[in-house]
């Protein structure tokens, strides 16, 4: 299989949120490279195509955009 991704991706598990208009939603972040992650969510339903990804324990935060919809799962890539 080819691997598409501009960087090589790290399985983590972290609790982020992903933030947008004043609300939030929150999220499982199930791997990360420096251009993108996987996030895993109750639901992507009411999950805008841009939003800030923030991960408070770690002091990080970073403009995605949706690349690829799953049931309850989404690929971003960092703007």
């Amino acid at each position: 299989m080819d691997e598409k991704r501009a960087s090589q991706r790290k399985r983590v598990l972290k609790a982020g949120t992903i933030e947008f208009r004043g609300g939030g939603i929150d999220c499982v972040i199930r791997n990360l490279s420096d251009t993108g992650a996987a996030l895993e969510v109750e639901s992507v339903v009411g999950v805008p195509a841009e939003f800030t990804l923030v991960v408070r324990a770690d002091d990080f935060a970073r403009k995605c955009r949706v690349i690829r919809r799953e049931t309850k799962r989404l690929g971003v890539k960092f703007e």
